[in-house]
């Protein structure tokens, strides 16, 4: 057995093993162990209370199955506790991630009509109450975002009239965050919910929500570095549960640690497949599949690319996912696109199959690569085949009022527009118009911060840029979009070459060694040859 394999599996033992914390004498169920510490008394028996705890813990992790399930056995053990009910409405709004379905409206909205029908004992209590029935209870013809806004407000209100309610001030910080604009580069949202959340870290370091809630406030290029804490302490915290697990790993790719992000995928696939044959699913589950995004971006960094090709032949072989979402969705788009692109494998991009999809934006990825890929091989019938695909779905997410994805969608239409105009471009055509599309391209995907679903562009649009800027023999102009990138996303494997191939054309010697160091340094693992790693050594030898 290799060290790396030995590694993988140490890892996930060391995950799954870490001790039990407060909560270790609550009725688990058979597929859910340690949760973390949550104490939130309601007015209910202690029998149900015990359990109501529990199922906070649960929600608080986004494991939103588990969590229903024992909200619903707290609410059979005392028929008069309202605040169960309140936790099965709580467990269908999924707050960070995307709008519910119909289906899910329709549950939540019925847990939370027992609810109130119940009349809570407690003004508290009524005041959570509230603050989802200003969710569920909204006009439905306003939007999600408005929905997500109305409940944070009467959040606001429970918060500030409990002032030692602590779950309070949490679940208060979670609203700010499902209510942050994806272009609001201050992050005041996010700076509001981090500075909350990091006192009550200080006085509950064993409490899920309040680390997994940090580590979302921090899921930014500005503020990553103040979330490690948090990141190395959640998976500790509870160590039974998939997403926490993964959710650390947003940090680490934030901060380019990839060898921690793949422990933390690693650890959380396994629990993630754990649970679906535990739960008997038939299918694989969204929340085994979110980290396989993760860990092919990781294993790409470090050039692990036979660990990589592994992880993408698994994905082709799934046929169904539950629930069917955006989350599980994106994933078998994702990580494709961003084997072959990351790899500059032209012909592998062009030839992907797209996957019919009920979600505009995933099938948009794959004829984005497509269109690429074709451009970049020359097979300019393919390229404007699949970029006229792309353009409709981009135009269906228009129509949908869908704003952030068709934003999304509009930077992979601009990037496969510019790259199509270059291979169209005869000798001695200006490279201008190339060039101010790949521009506007990197400053919109600039403006908005990425979705938690993603752990970025399958290819960063200034990267892009900065790639073209190269071939077209401008080495310092290219140099210096690779530094941009290198902000925003440390440690990238190809803006790191690219960055050192910039400084070499252009006689900067000493950035082009420290480039190159760097990338040998981190592809020390490497287990697949690249002609940027080829490169490198090269260079270095010779000086």
């Amino acid at each position: 057995m290799n060290t790396r394999k030995l590694a993988a599996i140490l890892s996930l033992a060391l995950f799954l093993s870490m001790p039990v914390f407060a909560d270790e004498g609550h009725d688990h169920g058979p597929h859910v162990g340690s949760v973390g510490n949550v104490k939130f008394p309601v007015s209910c028996s202690p029998a149900a209370q015990e359990t109501f705890s529990h199922a906070v813990a649960l929600l608080h992790s986004f494991w939103y199955e588990e969590a229903t399930k024992s909200f619903t056995a707290a609410a059979e053990k005392d028929p008069s506790c309202a605040m169960a009910w309140w936790g099965v409405g709580m467990s269908y709004y999924h707050q960070l991630w995307e709008p519910p379905t119909a289906e899910a409206l329709q549950k939540g909205g019925a847990a939370l009509e027992k609810a109130k029908a119940l009349d809570a004992k407690t003004a508290r209590e009524r005041g959570y109450i509230a603050a989802l029935s200003a969710f569920y209870g909204a006009d439905p013809r306003l939007d999600y975002s408005s929905r997500n806004r109305a409940y944070s407000q009467v959040m606001e209100t429970v918060y500030h009239n409990n002032p030692d309610d602590s779950e309070a001030a949490i679940f208060y910080a979670l609203s700010l965050l499902s209510t942050a604009s994806p272009t609001d580069k201050t992050y005041s949202n996010q700076r509001q919910a981090g500075a909350i959340l990091e006192k009550i870290f200080a006085a509950q370091p064993n409490h899920p929500g309040v680390a997994h809630y940090i580590i979302h406030s921090y899921d930014n290029p500005v503020l990553a570095s103040q979330g490690l804490n948090a990141a190395r302490s959640y998976a500790q915290i509870a160590p039974s549960v998939p997403h926490a697990l993964h959710m650390p790993s947003h940090i680490f790719v934030r901060l380019g640690l990839w060898d921690e992000g793949i422990q933390s995928n690693l650890a959380a696939m396994q629990a993630g497949k754990k649970y679906e044959q535990d739960s008997a699913m038939g299918a694989a589950w969204d929340q085994r599949l979110h980290p396989t995004d993760y860990l092919v971006y990781s294993y790409l960094q470090r050039g692990r690319d036979a660990e990589a090709k592994a992880v993408v032949a698994e994905l082709a072989q799934i046929q169904k996912v539950q629930p069917d979402n955006l989350t599980g969705g994106y994933v078998l788009a994702a990580v494709p696109a961003r084997y072959a692109m990351e790899r500059h494998n032209w012909a592998e991009a062009a030839a992907l199959t797209a996957r019919p999809s009920s979600f505009a934006f995933t099938e948009a990825i794959t004829y984005w690569a497509r269109a690429m890929g074709a451009a970049r091989t020359g097979n300019l019938a393919a390229a404007k085949e699949n970029l006229d695909q792309l353009r409709s779905r981009k135009d269906a997410l228009k129509a949908a009022k869908n704003v952030y994805w068709a934003s999304q969608a509009e930077v992979l239409v601009r990037e496969s527009s510019a790259w199509l105009t270059h291979a169209q471009a005869k000798p001695g055509d200006d490279e201008g118009q190339t060039v101010a599309m790949l521009r506007s391209a990197a400053d919109l995907e600039d403006s908005m911060d990425k979705n938690n679903i993603t752990p970025g562009p399958v290819i960063p649009a200034r990267e892009l840029l900065a790639d073209f800027l190269l071939e077209m023999g401008h080495p310092a102009d290219a140099a210096t979009e690779y530094a941009a990138e290198l902000r925003t996303a440390p440690n990238r494997f190809n803006s790191l070459a690219g960055a050192a191939k910039a400084a070499e054309v252009a006689g900067d010697h000493a950035h082009a060694r420290e480039y190159y160091a760097q990338l040998v340094q981190i592809c020390a693992q490497a287990d697949t040859p690249r002609p940027e790693l080829a490169a490198a050594r090269t260079y270095l030898a010779q000086r």
